[in-house]
């Protein structure tokens, strides 16, 4: 019988290899559709452009999100924290996306991969 710490390291190696038999799928989809250059270069400029894409959305999700949450009266508020707190939410948004994020980049792959095919 498996305890709840044992069950969720199964449950997380699983979505992890699932992850890396679709990274895979996909770099094999891009390596047969690759007109220039190696396919592994292609692979990882797709990638960087699919995660670079989800990460502009999560930080734009955020932004709308912190725009609900006061600020603080004595030392927060003003013209800085604007600036300062759209800084913030572009990195969150670069970390969120950079460690899995929401699933936004897996679909852009699968278009750019898709497009690709479609122009051969």
């Amino acid at each position: 019988m498996l305890d709840q710490g044992q069950g969720l390291l199964i449950d997380q190696t699983a979505s992890f290899t699932a992850t890396k038999a679709r990274d895979q799928s996909l770099k094999a989809r891009i390596d047969n559709v690759a007109k220039f250059g190696d396919g592994e270069g292609d692979y990882r400029k797709a990638k960087e452009a699919a995660v670079d894409y989800e990460a502009t959305f999560i930080s734009q999700m955020l932004e709308h999100m912190f725009e609900t949450v006061p600020s603080d009266g004595l030392f927060g508020g003003g013209q800085g924290e604007r600036v300062f707190r759209s800084m913030l939410n572009q990195e969150y948004g670069k970390a969120i996306a950079n460690r899995g994020g929401i699933g936004v980049a897996d679909n852009v792959m699968g278009e750019i991969i898709r497009i690709q095919e479609q122009q051969q």
